[in-house]
């Protein structure tokens, strides 16, 4: 049975065309980057190539991008380097309550080890507002970190407003542009962020590759030793085929973004407006309107999410749910009681992502599936 893959917040299918370059530089640039003969500075080469490509999509400068080896790595270094470098006269850290485990859980670890953390509420549709943020940082806050999306219910932070706070107030604004780099326009000229952490495999590139913006003259210091790659701020030889990779997928996210969310929004406001009408007991989860144009988000009542991810795996359709079963119970999303849901309706959780293959006809079938599997589901945890 063909898969309907409705789950790109997850991770994208490789691009063909990016595929075919990384072939190309597995294949013909093997040289280590760092070596100055030949075969190094054609590696060079694709890499400096590629640090242009990721720049321009979001209007930095080349020498503004450190690649890593994906989000997770971005977000560590942001926090860590920023806490690190403005130590000891700064030494807090503000999150919001709803990031990803990559900053919060890097930033509980911090705070294990001696730093003042803040964690900021967010309101009812998942949004931190400036207010909020202005409670949470002082004179010796170092860094603070908003996801520009949420990558579960696909809320768009007001990152003008909120990184206006942090610059009043002398402090590092990163934020985690995982969801929103090639999929909306992210421009750092435009926006008062400091870091910015980008992943290839969001945006129909390879795994295990990303970067990280660091505005000219943020401080920051490295965290990981060795070679001293990337400006001493990264050390380790580059993935020359994945970096390849990722400057080509920014490239193209870039080239094809406006279009595509026009189409992919018309997609994602369908299942909006027919999931509620057509199952009973749903509640549309995140911003009503301030959300990523391919991003749609649910609770259903009386059901578990998980079992409904597993259910709808069976009918044909890749979706996914904030909601996890271990140990026989079922644990919500971190984000969803962040923003008010009681534990009974957060376990219900849905999120269904479209992407540059979703067609009219997936979200129908989609949609025609999806009252049967719930029902079917609510029946049996009746009996």
């Amino acid at each position: 049975m063909a898969i309907t893959y409705l789950d790109h917040a997850a991770t994208t299918p490789l691009e063909p065309e990016v595929a075919d370059l990384m072939a190309a530089a597995l294949r013909d640039a093997w040289g280590n980057p760092s070596s100055v003969h030949a075969a190094g500075r054609a590696a060079r080469r694709i890499v400096d190539r590629a640090r242009d490509e990721v720049a321009a999509a979001i209007g930095a400068d080349p020498s503004e991008i450190l690649f890593t080896a994906g989000g997770t790595e971005a977000d560590n270094l942001a926090l860590r380097g920023a806490l690190r470098a403005r130590r000891p006269e700064r030494d807090g850290l503000a999150v919001s309550a709803i990031e990803h485990h990559a900053v919060l859980d890097t930033a509980r670890d911090l705070a294990r080890e001696g730093a003042r953390l803040a964690v900021v509420p967010v309101d009812a549709d998942g949004e931190v507002t400036a207010a909020a943020l202005a409670v949470a940082i002082d004179e010796r806050t170092a860094v603070a970190s908003v996801m520009h999306a949420s990558n579960e219910v696909g809320t768009i932070q007001p990152l003008a407003e909120l990184g206006a706070v942090c610059r009043a107030r002398g402090v590092v604004f990163h934020t985690d542009a995982v969801q929103t780099a090639g999929a909306v326009v992210f421009d750092v000229r435009a926006l008062p962020v400091d870091l910015a952490s980008i992943n290839a495999h969001k945006v129909y590139g390879p795994k295990g590759v990303g970067a990280l913006y660091v505005r000219r003259g943020t401080p920051l210091a490295t965290v990981q030793t060795g070679g001293g790659q990337e400006r001493g701020l990264r050390a380790g030889t580059e993935n020359v085929a994945g970096i390849a990779g990722l400057g080509a997928a920014m490239r193209i996210a870039a080239e094809r973004r406006d279009r595509e969310a026009v189409r992919q929004r018309r997609l994602r406001d369908r299942l909006l407006a027919r999931v509620p009408a057509s199952v009973p007991d749903t509640l549309v989860t995140g911003h009503p309107s301030d959300r990523l144009p391919n991003h749609a988000s649910f609770c259903f009542r009386g059901v578990r999410g998980d079992q409904l991810v597993m259910a709808m795996d069976v009918e044909g359709f890749a979706v996914s749910s904030g909601s996890a079963c271990t140990a026989g119970h079922t644990e919500p999303s971190h984000v969803l009681l962040a923003m008010g849901l009681d534990r009974g309706t957060a376990v219900g959780s849905l999120r269904v992502t479209v992407g540059r293959g979703t067609t009219e006809a997936d979200v129908d079938r989609f949609l025609a599936a999806l009252p049967r599997v719930v029902e079917r589901l609510r029946v049996a945890v009746a009996r």
